[in-house]
């Protein structure tokens, strides 16, 4: 069974994620490079073809900013937070032509991996141990060998996977909106987790897990696996799975991802046979993706 952030002896710098970061990135580009009307819409979103197109691009550039250790104040952590300034900056933006957007993303990545190349990578990543749940204005500062993310401070690695996660979901909806191909698979999905791991507890629905006690076991089939309890709403996320579950959940890796960025319902992944559930209370499988709030 692969570990969550599929790292070797090396260090914490995941083995794979520069070439999914740049094979990503030319996947999101090609698809662009094929649309013939960037005001087509986006399904499931208020936005266009070439506003998500120039999101993604803006925040290629931001992640590459932010592996060179500048400090880039954006939004305040929460789900409306983010939304706010992303729709700011598309607003201060006025690109929206598919060509120029596709380069500029395919630049940014690569930028992102060269300011990444240029740090070393810290001894320990948020990965390597239990993630707490925690309010955003708790993570505002970063300790030392951190960086300050839209998302919170986190370790070098954790910000690459971020960026790869980033791009998957938002390059997932302009294939769907341009009848394209998506760009997820199983070694990719695997490469997110370790962003996903410590942004999990910064995005949880507190309302939502008011008064939930559970263990969960969460797979991602032929792939990483992880571990979430919760302890009266308070949550604790693992990179191993607890020994006794309430509930283990296996998921298709695409499935997993796009439930975790809020693109797929978990019924309709269960209907398609994309979720298997077990356990002592295999009935609080549908709930666990409904505990957050994805921005």
């Amino acid at each position: 069974m692969a570990s969550v952030n599929g790292q070797d002896d090396g260090g914490t710098w995941p083995t794979g994620l520069d070439e999914a970061i740049r094979t990503t990135a030319a996947d999101i580009a090609a698809t662009l490079r094929g649309a013939s009307d960037t005001g087509a819409p986006v399904p499931g979103s208020r936005w266009t073809v070439g506003e998500a197109a120039a999101h993604l691009a803006q925040a290629n550039e931001l992640m590459a900013h932010l592996a060179d250790g500048e400090e880039r104040g954006y939004g305040d952590g929460t789900p409306q937070g983010l939304a706010e300034a992303n729709q700011r900056a598309l607003a201060a933006f006025a690109e929206r032509r598919a060509e120029p957007l596709a380069a500029m993303i395919v630049e940014q990545a690569e930028a992102f991996l060269e300011s990444a190349a240029r740090r070393p990578a810290s001894n320990a990543s948020p990965t390597s141990h239990a993630s707490h749940a925690s309010h955003p204005s708790d993570t505002a500062h970063a300790s030392h060998g951190e960086l300050v993310t839209p998302m919170g401070p986190m370790s070098l690695d954790v910000l690459g996977s971020y960026l790869l996660t980033h791009m998957l979901g938002h390059g997932y909806d302009l294939a769907r909106a341009l009848g394209r191909p998506h760009m997820l698979n199983r070694a990719r999905v695997e490469l997110t987790l370790p962003f996903l791991i410590t942004a999990m507890p910064r995005v949880l629905d507190t309302t939502a897990a008011a008064g939930l006690t559970a263990r969960y076991a969460i797979r991602l089939r032929g792939g990483a696996c992880f571990g979430a309890a919760f302890t009266d709403g308070a949550m604790t996320v693992a990179p191993s799975p607890p020994s006794r579950p309430d509930c283990t959940i296996l998921t298709e890796p695409a499935a997993f991802l796009l439930m975790a960025l809020g693109r797929l319902g978990p019924w309709g992944a269960v209907a398609r046979g994309r979720v298997l559930t077990w356990g002592r209370k295999p009935w609080l499988a549908p709930r666990f993706p409904a505990l957050f709030s994805p921005p």
